[in-house]
């Protein structure tokens, strides 16, 4: 390389993210913390949260996971309901996990039941009372929420 080359090569190399990519970056997020602060000082209404619904039917379900990363559900006395590796219920085992590992580091008995809750709205939410985790399961999709949903049938 010559030397003019190299002072080119240089010169580009040295701005790696463009100026005006950066200057849209700081201006995203100021208008972002904008919004979030008129938001709050407003107290404008929450858009997409779900209004709260009473409960009509629940379930205590224990999510039991296996080595080959499969979940089961059993009811209170025992028999399985599902299994996440079928009938396109793989969204089980991702609740299962997350129930497991906030159990696993809080120190508790990860086989404890929890409870599946309908609510008269037809959402669906589990419970974690040991945790405190309440989770509702809207907005992960049809599948997903039918993979819950089979429980009650």
């Amino acid at each position: 390389m010559t030397t003019a080359q190299t002072r080119i090569h240089n010169s580009r190399s040295e701005e790696m993210v463009p100026r005006a990519l950066v200057v849209a970056m700081f201006a995203l997020m100021l208008g972002t913390l904008t919004l979030a602060t008129v938001s709050q000082l407003t107290d404008a209404p929450h858009a997409g949260v779900i209004p709260a619904s009473p409960v009509v039917e629940t379930m205590e379900i224990a999510l039991i996971g296996s080595r080959s990363g499969a979940y089961q559900v059993l009811a209170y006395d025992g028999t399985v309901i599902a299994v996440s590796d079928q009938d396109k219920a793989g969204f089980i085992g991702v609740v299962g996990r997350v129930v497991e590992r906030k159990r696993v580091s809080s120190g508790l008995p990860v086989a404890d039941p929890v409870t599946l809750q309908k609510h008269d709205n037809g959402t669906l939410s589990i419970v974690d009372a040991s945790t405190g985790m309440d989770i509702s399961l809207t907005g992960y999709g049809v599948d997903n929420l039918a993979a819950f949903a089979r429980l009650f049938d």
